[in-house]
This record gives structure tokens, C-alpha cells and sequence, in this order.
């Protein structure tokens, strides 16, 4: 089984950065896809960045600039790197993969971004 733990969340001041990580543990094989997403209590989870299966990395407009997504192989993570917070950003941030045609999801870890 396949399982997926994000860590880093936190609080933060506006204009602060956070290192978010999501590590994989199990049998990863085939994997299809990967990627962040965050959700505000009430609202539908958004995608926040993803590797395509091109290997190419596609964020939405809001994280552009200002968040990095990438791997680090060796300690088997996924990184999003955070910078130049705003309030807005405050949700829970969930990591994703596609492993052999089944969907795993992190348990979830709390971004909030107050002064």
C-alpha cells in the first residue's frame, strides 16, 4: 500500500515562506502524476501544482512566481517551496499522486498565514 504524509505547515507571517513536504512510503510504481492541491474549509480543493505526465510542472496563475514544486529523490519527497505569502493562502494543503491508475491523498497540513 501506498502512503502519502505531508509535513511543514505551520504558521506564518504575510510575505513569510514555508517549505511544504509530501513523502512516500510503500510500493511506488507506475506513478502517473503528482501533486498539491489546498482547500479553505467550505470551499472545493484547488490544484495548486502538479508534475503533467510530460514531466513538465504546471501551477495555477495564483501560485506562479511565487511557489515552487520539485522532488527530491534521494529522501523519496515532493517539495513546495513557498514564498511571499498572503492571508489567502491559508487552507490545508493536500499532496496527490496517481500510482498505478489509483489515487492516493495525504492526510492534509495547515498552512496559515496571519500576523
Amino acid at each position: 500500500q501506498v502512503q502519502l504524509v505531508e509535513s511543514g505547515g505551520g504558521l506564518v507571517q504575510p510575505g513569510g515562506s514555508l517549505l511544504l513536504s509530501c513523502a512516500a512510503s510503500g510500493s511506488i510504481v507506475g506513478i502517473d502524476s503528482m501533486a498539491w492541491f489546498r482547500q479553505v474549509p467550505g470551499n472545493q480543493r484547488e490544484l495548486v501544482a502538479r508534475f503533467s505526465s510530460d514531466g513538465l510542472r504546471d501551477y495555477a496563475d495564483f501560485a506562479k512566481g511565487r511557489f515552487t514544486f520539485f522532488r527530491d529523490s534521494a529522501k523519496r519527497t515532493v517539495n513546495l517551496q513557498m514564498s511571499g505569502l498572503t492571508p489567502e493562502d491559508t487552507a490545508v494543503y493536500y499532496c496527490q499522486s496517481v500510482i498505478g491508475g489509483r489515487m492516493y491523498w495525504g492526510q492534509g497540513t495547515q498552512v496559515t498565514v496571519s500576523s
